[in-house]
């Protein structure tokens, strides 16, 4: 089959590679339909995560099964699943907290793992892992498209507004005005914020978030950005999303942060490791969040796209076929697209 694989940065090629074949009694082989590139999957691609050439690549994925081990239960063959971006067991400990990513026997698809950026994977722990999408949307394409941004970025969002503690007419600001923050946007919106503030520089991204709900936009950065939210909300939100993961926002989140409100930080840390534990301790800033677990929250926010109340689907503005995933990492990296869509 083919898939794509990393062969250093700047350089990822759809190659030829073995078919997936049942390797443990709970797996289960999926054709892939649907599948992304992820705004995290250019740390890898710039060069700036310690990754190896023939790592597969593409942990956001939805397909159809086309056969299943013999301790499988809850999945058969010829349904069509969504995939969380990390597989777990549903049994351990962690599972049970609803903390899929921390699961005892489980991991992340890409790298080693088989990756969704492919024709085909092997899925470990297909009943604690694969969520079956209801057969009466199966067909419908459009509801697809707003089903599997579910896989990762909405399901990513929607732990940094749980983690922020967003509250119905309460007041959200957002750092990032990628996918992930945009979903943020929406998560915010959901949970009832009345208002959300969201901070970010592109143009087209922002028009996205007024549709999602944002009520005000902040376009600068660091210290004027931190002044002019401060001035609107008169001493801070009590609800910060942190959206990108940078030295910057993580503390732009902190300064923004009202004092005895709640920091989710969702965005993968790349040199934020240093925060402002001062003002943090003196303003009782909790900072909550980390890895989502997606597979926690899919059922929730899956009823809610199949019903209508939920549509993150503008956040996939550009489409490429499996042959296109090199220029589906080009475009995004160059910024010419927010988050690239890859249908088989």
């Amino acid at each position: 089959m083919r898939a794509t694989v990393y062969h250093g940065p700047g350089d990822v090629r759809v190659d030829n590679v073995p078919d997936p074949k049942i390797q443990q009694p709970t797996d289960a082989i999926v054709r892939i339909t649907h599948a992304c590139i992820c705004g995290s999957d250019l740390w890898f691609y710039r060069g700036l995560d310690d990754w190896k050439s023939g790592w597969r690549t593409g942990h956001e994925w939805m397909g159809i099964v086309e056969e299943v081990g013999s301790e499988v239960r809850n999945i058969k063959k010829g349904d069509r699943v969504l995939a969380p971006f990390a597989f777990s067991d549903g049994m351990c400990e962690f599972c049970g907290q609803g903390l899929q990513t921390s699961c005892v026997q489980g991991g992340f698809w890409g790298g080693v793992n088989d990756g969704g950026q492919a024709e085909a994977v092997r899925a470990p722990l297909a009943d604690g892992t694969l969520v079956v999408v209801p057969p009466a949307v199966s067909g419908d394409n459009a509801m697809l498209k707003a089903i599997l941004p579910v896989t990762d970025v909405m399901s990513t969002g929607h732990h940094a507004a749980v983690s922020a503690g967003v509250q119905p007419g309460g007041i959200a600001a957002v750092i990032g005005d990628g996918a992930v923050g945009l979903c943020g946007v929406l998560a915010a919106k959901r949970l009832g914020a009345e208002r959300i503030i969201i901070v970010g520089r592109h143009e087209n991204r922002l028009e996205i978030a007024r549709h999602f709900g944002a009520t005000d936009v902040v376009t600068s950065k660091d210290e004027q950005a931190v002044g002019e939210v401060m001035e609107m909300t008169k001493g801070g939100a009590p609800s910060v999303l942190e959206c990108v993961g940078t030295e910057s926002s993580l503390g732009t989140a902190i300064s923004i942060a009202r004092p005895g409100g709640a920091i989710g930080f969702v965005g993968v840390p790349h040199g934020s490791e240093t925060i402002n534990l001062s003002r943090m301790f003196f303003s009782n800033v909790a900072l909550r969040g980390g890895v989502a677990p997606a597979r926690h929250y899919i059922p929730e926010l899956l009823a809610d796209v199949v019903a209508g109340k939920l549509d993150p689907s503008p956040v996939l503005d550009h489409t490429v076929n499996l042959d296109g995933v090199p220029s589906g990492y080009a475009a995004m990296d160059n910024r010419e697209a927010i988050k690239v869509m890859v249908q088989l």
